[in-house]
């Protein structure tokens, strides 16, 4: 199985996938899953596969072929907008799975789904989920992200943090714990990670890293995330049938120093007079 997310907000976007590919139970392999196009300058994509291995390897052989090819009419260097990539790499995806099913005799499941983005010059960064039958939908400012694979277990977390403003850093620990949360519910879903970023208006790969189970980052990310939820679980507020001394103990937070603070004290009217006959 596979688990894929690509991440739109308004300062660019963000890729994230996993490289476990299963042939069976006994044949678990590391496939890259992340495909970056880069003409600096003018174009860069990014292509997240899911499906027949057979098919997205040769459906990125021929989008490879094509673009190296300078008489080419049709490749990801000659289009002018980000749509007419992505009916392009459709029709290539079809052509490859039907390819793939004609050379393979065994009836066995030859197709396969995709996340293509990226940005041309002069357009905004966009995303597309291109389906088997060739056809693709967008995002959009409620849905900001899209999915392929086992999805279910990472989607949470997206639904709740993930805005158009939400930061491409942001954004990308969102990614990266999503991965988290898939890989330690589902064991189709495997290490390492691959991860690319697109800001807006670089027109190339503005960031990329593959982060491994030991990776200090990916690490760090992994316990705090595991530590914080544990924590937010026990803060929550207590059942009425719990007894008040087994509520949890608030965290003592110290309050900052203050200087004592003089109140001038008001004279007594009897000692004021005293005062004034003694005078």
């Amino acid at each position: 199985m596979t688990y894929c997310v690509a991440i739109e907000v308004n300062d660019g976007l963000v890729f994230a996938a996993d490289t476990r590919t299963s042939g069976s139970f006994d044949d678990v392999r590391v496939y890259r899953k992340l495909h970056v196009y880069e003409y600096p300058g003018d174009r860069v994509f990014v292509i997240l596969s899911a499906g027949n291995l057979a098919t997205t390897q040769l459906m990125n052989w021929r989008l490879q072929r094509d673009a190296d090819n300078a008489d080419a009419t049709r490749s990801l260097r000659t289009f002018s907008h980000l749509y007419d990539v992505a009916e392009y790499v459709g029709a290539t995806l079809v052509g490859s799975q039907a390819k793939v099913s004609e050379d393979d005799a065994q009836a066995v499941n030859v197709q396969a789904t995709v996340i293509l983005g990226g940005q041309i010059a002069g357009e905004r960064p966009g995303l597309y989920l291109i389906y088997p039958l060739g056809n693709c939908i967008a995002t959009s400012p409620e849905t900001p992200y899209l999915q392929i694979g086992e999805s279910k277990y990472g989607k949470p977390i997206l639904d709740r943090i993930l805005r158009p403003e939400t930061s491409m850093e942001d954004a990308a620990r969102c990614a990266i714990v999503s991965l988290d949360s898939t890989i330690r519910s589902n064991l189709s879903v495997g290490m390492p990670i691959d991860m690319a970023l697109i800001r807006n208006g670089d027109l190339k790969i503005s960031y990329q890293m593959r982060l491994e189970a030991d990776t200090p980052l990916y690490a760090e990310i992994h316990d705090t995330w595991s530590r914080k939820l544990e924590a937010a679980v026990h803060s929550l507020p207590r059942f009425p049938w719990e007894p008040q001394e087994e509520s949890l103990p608030q965290a003592h937070v110290p309050l900052p120093s203050m200087p004592p603070r003089r109140i001038p004290l008001r004279p007594d009217p009897a000692d004021a007079e005293a005062q004034q006959q003694q005078q």
